[in-house]
C-alpha cells in the first residue's frame, strides 16, 4: 500500500477508537490513538498473515503480540478492519460478556488474538517464546511485538530483554511506544527511564529509532529491522509519537491515557478526523 492508502486506514481506526471509547465511557483512547500508524503499517502493509485462516498455533504467519494490552481500542479496530471479523462487533467493546474486553481476552475466542494481556510486562517474555518456536520450526516468519516506554519500569521486561540476547532471537522486532506519558504523568516524573537506547544496548539488543507518525520511516525502521536477521541479535524499535495522535485537544497529555470524551469532544474529534479523511 502506498502512504496515502495507509494514512487513510488510520484516520478510520483512529475514528473507531474514539467512538468505542465514547460509548462505554471508559477505555484508553490516548496510546491507541498513538499507536495507530505502527499497526496499520503492521497488518495492512508488513505483516505475513491470512485473517480468513486465524487460528492460536498462527503456522507459517508473522505474529504480533500486544503488552500493553490497555491499547486495545486500536488493536480491535485494526483486526476488524483487515478482516477478522466485522466491524460491527466494534460497538460491543467493553460490553458484558462480549468478546471485546477492555483488556484482550482469549476466553471467547476473538480471532487475531492469541494471548490474554494488559499485566504490564509479560508481552516481550510471550513473543519471545513464539520467536524461539519458529526458528525451532525453521520457518521463515517475524514475530512482532509493541511496548509502552512507562511498562518499561517493569522488571520483567528486562529478564526478557536479557534472554533474547542470550539465545540470539533474532527473528523479533520489538517496538517501544516512546509518548512520554503514562497514567499519573509523564514517564520522566513518574520514574525517568534515562538513556534508552544506551539501555537496550547494553542487554545486548541492535537498537533502531523512527518516527512513528511517518509511514516511510516506520518502513525504513522494519526493513532495517529485517536486515539484522541472521545476526543472533534481537532489534528494539524505539518509536517516537504523540499520545493522542489526530485529536488536537488529546495530543500530547497524560490526561488522556484512560478517560472517554463528552458528547461535545467526540463531535470535536470526529470532525478534526473527518478533514483528515477527506485529503486523502
Amino acid at each position: 500500500m502506498n502512504k496515502g492508502e495507509l494514512s487513510a486506514i488510520a484516520t478510520q481506526v483512529r475514528r473507531d477508537i474514539v467512538r468505542m471509547v465514547h460509548a462505554v465511557q471508559s477505555g484508553h483512547p490516548g496510546g491507541s490513538l498513538g499507536c495507530t500508524d505502527l499497526l496499520v503499517q503492521l497488518y495492512f502493509d508488513t505483516m505475513n498473515i491470512d485473517p480468513s485462516k486465524f487460528d492460536m498455533d498462527g503456522k507459517d504467519e508473522d505474529l504480533f503480540f500486544l503488552s500493553n494490552g490497555h491499547i486495545s481500542p486500536v488493536w480491535y479496530s485494526v483486526l476488524s478492519r483487515r478482516g477478522y471479523f466485522p466491524t460491527e462487533e466494534l460497538s460491543t467493546f467493553r460490553k458484558l460478556n462480549t468478546r471485546l474486553q477492555g483488556h484482550p481476552a482469549t476466553e471467547e475466542g476473538l480471532p487475531g488474538i492469541r494471548i490474554a494481556s494488559g499485566s504490564l510486562g509479560q508481552g516481550l517474555s510471550v513473543a519471545l517464546g513464539a520467536a524461539q518456536t519458529k526458528k525451532l520450526l525453521g520457518e521463515d516468519t517475524w514475530v512482532y511485538s509493541l511496548h509502552g516506554d512507562g511498562e518499561l519500569q517493569e522488571g520483567q521486561i528486562w529478564e526478557a530483554a536479557m534472554y533474547a540476547a542470550h539465545h540470539k532471537v533474532d527473528n523479533i522486532l520489538s517496538f517501544v511506544d516512546c509518548n512520554g506519558q503514562q497514567i499519573d504523568g509523564s514517564t520522566d516524573d513518574v520514574m525517568a527511564l534515562g538513556d534508552l537506547a544506551g539501555k537496550w544496548k547494553a542487554f545486548g539488543w541492535h537498537v533502531l529509532t523512527c518516527n512513528g507518525h511517518d509511514f516511510e520511516d516506520l518502513q525504513q525502521a522494519i526493513a532495517l529491522g529485517h536486515a539484522r536477521r541472521g545476526s543472533g541479535q534481537p532489534t528494539v524499535v524505539l518509536m517516537t509519537t504523540a499520545m493522542g495522535k489526530g485529536v488536537d485537544f488529546m495530543e500530547g497529555t497524560h490526561k488522556w491515557h484512560g478517560i472517554a470524551p463528552s458528547d461535545e469532544q467526540l463531535a470535536d474529534a470526529l470532525q478534526q478526523l473527518e478533514s483528515a479523511l477527506e485529503d486523502y
